[in-house]
């Protein structure tokens, strides 16, 4: 047998020794306490419980029972997701290359380098020809159509398709919803989102409702950690709705800043309405943990993603140089925080021993990157783009099979933000992939910059519905060719 035959199978061998201490330690102490009885015989063993007093069986069985109670008070409520539904725009809002290009040079302050800038890029994006804009960057020129009214129009358009998909298929009534959390980073009006929902649905006066604002992309995932604790601080069987989106009608850039130049491109209207509860009557997936890590305390990740003017006044949010670094050390830092939660006590060995040795080491030794593959079947990573999802793929050692949700969510609905997880995992249902059992890794990044991870269990998988795939999940998965050259700054 080969050397790696041979080193296989030791590891096998770990394995199965570690992540089954437990059994392997009680399965003994079990045997040993029968083959002991069997020695005593039946008379001798029952003549024994019967000499216990009755204070000692009382005071046995008042331990236990304050035990399992004490246990049973200290334990978190669990959380459930009852459905989610996604926001999909209809062949009106579709903005193909030639139509984006053409558009751009309609905007009297876009030079001849930007738009050369911005054809290649979406070249190289990994973004398809049926991505989807709000109605302003319909027209031309788009900018002269920013308005205030136009940003209404598309966060009802989004939000509202949502929510009534959603409402349709759990037919919960609209009296039973006790919280709202709603979050769209750069659009914050007034009246509030919230208001603007609980106006539409006519929602009870009593509702707990929070906008998250500020937050990136990563705010969908911030959003369900913000709606499990305040379930939890509510009566059971209590219900939350969830509603993530991101409004680009006032923000389209109109400078010619390459930075900023990114989102421009990359951005693409869509939203997501999501269910939870703490009661599991209907409930499809069960929260399991959520973790999340921010290096704002760092210069270079507090400005990876920084909303400002360029020199001409001009507002928009720039992407810096060391963005894809930043993000990939802030997975790390999420991914050392969410190892000990999920993983099995092998890896978590194999991990903590690789941490302590780097520690002493200086940084010398490489820390060891724990086979994720043994604690999740499914992988929802934040659609950013291209080169975010080459880094997670990287950092994790993950197929092309695991990020194949997120690069054909990019592909076909775009940088859609907060809600790209719940695009991937829709895809994931569409394809029938998804069973009894299995378990899910959300991964979210944001501004500041922020890794925020949501880890799901599945109870029941989707019936037949393609929900926002409907219609093209059969052209599935495309072949996305590597761009040989990378747009330069």
């Amino acid at each position: 047998m080969s050397s790696s035959g041979i080193c296989k199978h030791l590891k096998y061998v770990y394995k199965l020794v570690v992540d089954n201490f437990l059994a392997i330690m009680t399965i003994p102490m079990a045997a040993s306490t029968v083959v002991v009885a069997g020695r005593l015989g039946p008379d001798e063993v029952v003549g024994r419980l019967r000499a216990l007093t009755p204070a000692h069986l009382f005071l046995f069985g008042f331990l236990l029972v304050s035990a399992l109670t004490m246990y049973l008070i200290s334990r978190p409520r669990k959380v459930y997701l009852v459905d989610y539904a996604c926001f999909h725009g209809t062949h009106h809002y579709r903005i193909p290359f030639a139509s984006f290009v053409e558009h751009a040079r309609e905007v009297p302050t876009f030079n001849e380098g930007s738009i050369r800038f911005m054809s290649r890029l979406l070249q190289s994006s990994g973004l398809g020809e049926e991505t989807c804009g709000p109605t302003p960057a319909l027209y031309i020129p788009p900018h002269k159509y920013c308005t205030l009214d136009a940003a209404r129009e598309e966060a009802e358009l989004v939000v509202f398709s949502a929510m009534d998909e959603l409402f349709s298929k759990t037919n919960v009534p609209l009296d039973a919803i006790d919280i709202l959390v709603v979050n769209c980073s750069c659009f914050n009006p007034t009246p509030s989102f919230t208001d603007m929902i609980v106006n539409k649905y006519k929602l009870r006066g009593d509702i707990r409702s929070v906008h998250l604002s500020g937050m990136g992309c990563s705010a969908g995932l911030i959003s369900v950690e913000l709606a499990r604790n305040l379930l939890r601080a509510a009566p059971r069987g209590a219900r939350a709705l969830v509603v993530s989106t991101e409004t680009l009608s006032p923000h389209l850039y109109v400078g010619n800043e390459r930075p900023m130049l990114l989102p421009y491109c990359l951005f693409r209207m869509g939203g997501a309405a999501v269910l939870l509860s703490t009661s599991a009557a209907n409930a499809r997936f069960r929260l399991t943990a959520t973790v999340r890590t921010t290096t704002a305390a760092d210069d270079k990740s507090y400005r990876s993603i920084y909303q400002e003017e360029d020199g001409k006044g001009n507002k928009g949010a720039g992407l810096s140089m060391d963005l894809i670094a930043v993000a990939g050390r802030t997975l790390k830092a999420n991914i050392t925080a969410i190892a000990p939660i999920v993983l099995p006590i092998s890896e978590q060995l194999l991990f903590a021993m690789s941490f302590v040795a780097q520690k002493l080491s200086s940084g010398r030794v490489r820390l060891y990157v724990p086979n994720f593959l043994t604690a999740f079947e499914h992988f929802c990573i934040h659609a950013g783009g291209s080169a975010v999802i080459d880094e997670v793929q990287r950092s994790l050692g993950l197929s092309d099979k695991h990020v194949e949700p997120s690069r054909m969510t990019l592909h076909r609905f775009g940088n859609i933000s907060s809600s790209s997880v719940w695009y991937e995992l829709a895809y994931i249902e569409a394809k029938g992939r998804m069973h009894d059992g299995d378990r899910v890794w959300m991964i979210g990044f944001g501004s500041g910059f922020k890794c925020n991870s949501a880890v799901w269990e599945c109870i029941v998988p989707a019936p037949n519905s393609n929900g926002p795939w409907a219609g093209c999940i059969h052209r599935y998965p495309v072949l996305i060719k590597s761009p040989k050259a990378k747009p330069r700054q």
